[in-house]
């Protein structure tokens, strides 16, 4: 356990609260996309900037456009125009191309420009393609001519791309505070975590106590109490293992002194006659240190079965077969078995666990039943039991267990005083180990037909 607790302190020193450091690192996914967010807003704010000073530009200059045409009219005709009132006029309105035509097509006025529009045949506003250019017309028909204000649509976009770029610069001038800001918001707002992967990181070797809460933000939350429960766990299991190899030490010890003792009597036996009685005496006692060994490992293995696997099982016939098992033991000892399983009984379960459960049920009511004595075996369901529930009864002719010691023999290593035989006080242990892993109620009491102790199980 001390090295599992050091590894995971050291793995936790390592690697960012659990993380190894060729993995993706939190931090810098953090600031990747809070910059990817700055820049998709910045490029949005662009577009729309845009777009909107593209949209007021058109605007602008469609109405000064139209006020061009308009003031062109002025109630004069075209032919009494001169030059430098047309150029005056044109003066105050740079980058527009200006054209006046006759009503019959010949132009009378063009504004000096390399472009020369065609004559204009839609009034009012229209786009207009010529010499490769896009143009913006404004026509204006009077009752002797036509007047045409034009203006390169290139222009417009320039202005507006102007004004786009005038609303982004900022940020982009800004760009390496922003990264700043964004670093020290991201690691502050991370500082939980570190505090968490420091209190495991500083851990001693075996200290599994829960993660301190005090201010880890309700996100984190969830996972430290997820944590905090596998500790718990572990700390359980932990104890568990301690208590278990403490009395499993302090159990072995007595049958190992026995069997030393057989041994040493077996080599001073004086006769033939002694020693066959010790060596039966040390076959004995060999059985029984294989008993407690079996049971111990039994055990352990229940008590490491963090999950059963459960299918469909008939525990009329998984009785049927310990008790056969059993006869021999039984009838060695002059206990009579009866089993009373008149129809299959469909449980879920998982078979091993329960053929033990059986075996140590059968074995503990046997050893406390005194020669002549019956041991029965009940496997029980629908009418014939609780309804919709599968019971299993063990009931023996032994001297029973008072009432006050029933929840201690279920204790490991507890033997009741007065009991027959020479038990380990772990049969029962893992009688329960077994019933809690599948959901089995267990109850003990007296047989009120062979008067000695009932064990049932009621799934």
């Amino acid at each position: 356990m001390n090295t599992i607790a050091a590894s995971a302190g050291a793995a936790g020193a390592e690697g960012q609260f659990g993380l190894q450091k060729t993995g993706p690192s939190l931090r810098g996914r953090l600031i990747r996309s809070l910059l990817a967010a700055v820049a998709v807003i910045a490029v949005l704010q662009a577009l729309v900037t845009w777009r909107t000073a593209l949209a007021e530009t058109e605007s602008v200059f469609d109405a000064q456009m139209e006020r061009i045409a308009l003031s062109l009219t002025g109630g004069m005709a075209a032919s009494v125009l001169g030059d430098d009132a047309l150029n005056s006029k044109e003066r105050g309105a740079r980058d527009l191309i200006i054209q006046i035509w006759r009503a019959d097509g010949v132009m009378l006025y063009r504004s000096p420009s390399e472009q020369l529009l065609p004559p204009q045949t839609v009034i009012g506003f229209s786009n207009v393609r010529a010499s490769s250019a896009d143009f913006r017309v404004y026509a204006l028909r009077t009752s002797t001519q036509v007047i045409q204000v034009a203006q390169d649509t290139a222009m417009r976009r320039q202005i507006a791309g102007q004004l786009a770029l005038r609303a982004v610069l900022p940020i982009a001038l800004l760009a390496p505070l922003l990264m700043l800001i964004v670093w020290g918001v991201v690691a502050r707002a991370l500082g939980p975590l570190n505090r968490v992967r420091k209190q495991l990181a500083d851990r001693r070797p075996g200290d599994i106590s829960p993660i301190a809460t005090d201010g880890v933000p309700l996100e984190v939350r969830p996972l430290i109490d997820e944590l905090n429960a596998l500790l718990a766990r572990l700390a359980r299991a932990w104890d568990t293992l301690t208590h278990f190899t403490a009395d499993a030490a302090h159990e072995l010890r007595t049958p190992l002194a026995a069997l030393r003792l057989q041994v040493q009597s077996l080599q001073r036996a004086p006769d033939v006659a002694t020693r066959d009685v010790a060596a039966e005496r040390l076959l004995t006692g060999i059985d029984r240190a294989t008993r407690l060994v079996e049971q111990l490992l039994a055990l352990a293995r229940q008590d490491g079965a963090a999950q059963v696997d459960l299918t469909e099982l008939d525990l009329a016939a998984l009785a049927q077969s310990a008790v056969q098992d059993a006869a021999p033991s039984a009838a060695a000892r002059g206990v009579q078995l009866a089993l009373i399983a008149p129809a299959p009984v469909p449980l879920q379960g998982q078979a091993g666990a329960l053929a033990v459960l059986l075996r140590n049920l059968l074995d503990n009511a046997i050893r406390h039943t005194p020669p002549g004595g019956v041991v029965q075996v009940q496997a029980l369901t629908g009418e014939n039991a609780a309804p919709d529930r599968a019971v299993l009864t063990v009931e023996d002719a032994g001297p029973g267990v008072p009432p006050e010691e029933r929840q201690r023999v279920l204790d490991r290593f507890y033997r009741a005083p007065g009991a027959l035989g020479h038990g380990s006080g772990l049969g029962l242990a893992i009688v329960k180990s077994v019933a809690d892993q599948h959901g089995a109620a267990l109850r003990l009491d007296e047989s009120p037909t062979l008067g000695g102790l009932r064990v049932t199980l009621a799934w």
